[in-house]
């Protein structure tokens, strides 16, 4: 890992490790929670990555604790490699929306076989909506000053769900297989 750059993966274990020392386990349950709705880590990736970050020096392994769980902490070279990863350029976002696939090739797909894909998805947009506006609600007054990336990221989400949720709002009946006439549902 010391011969190349850092993947956004690893990076993302480092930067919760500045939080202090975490398991495989703490790792994939804080990736779940904090950046689940937006990049995917699977418990494998965590682990490999974790190995190869030991192997590099960039994280040092605890002693084995409960349930054979081992600690990982950030060392020196990782805060290093890190703050390097987080001063490139990120790149360009690519976009992985496998419903839109569907749809493109939806006129492939039985008669009303897309209208019950499009309903579920948007279900589950409109809960994701609703979990980050629950989230936004809670905030403490002055949670911008305490916290203001992790509020920056709270209101991409917001956006992101009002917008997919707009563009299925806005899905002609042809593609839905519903009735022009009828309003859309509630978000």
């Amino acid at each position: 890992m010391a011969d190349r750059p850092l993947n956004a993966t690893a990076a993302s274990l480092l930067g919760f490790l500045h939080d202090g020392p975490m398991t495989g386990w703490d790792l994939v349950a804080a990736a779940e929670s904090r950046i689940g709705d937006f990049w995917s880590l699977t418990q494998s990736q965590v682990y490999r990555e974790l190995t190869a970050m030991a192997a590099a020096g960039l994280v040092r392994a605890g002693e084995r604790g409960p349930r054979d769980r081992r600690p990982y902490e950030l060392t020196e070279a990782g805060r290093a490699a890190f703050a390097e990863w987080a001063s490139r350029d990120p790149g360009t976002e690519a976009i992985r929306f496998p419903l839109l696939l569907a749809v493109l090739f939806g006129r492939h797909l039985p008669p009303g076989r897309l209208a019950e894909h499009l309903a579920a998805h948007r279900r589950a947009h409109a809960e994701r909506l609703a979990g980050y506006a629950a989230a936004a609600a809670q905030l403490p007054p002055g949670a911008d000053e305490i916290e203001p990336y992790a509020i920056a990221t709270l209101r991409f989400g917001l956006a992101y769900e009002r917008a997919v949720l707009a563009w299925f709002d806005d899905l002609p009946a042809g593609v839905t297989g519903t009735d022009p006439t009828e309003p859309p549902p509630p978000a």
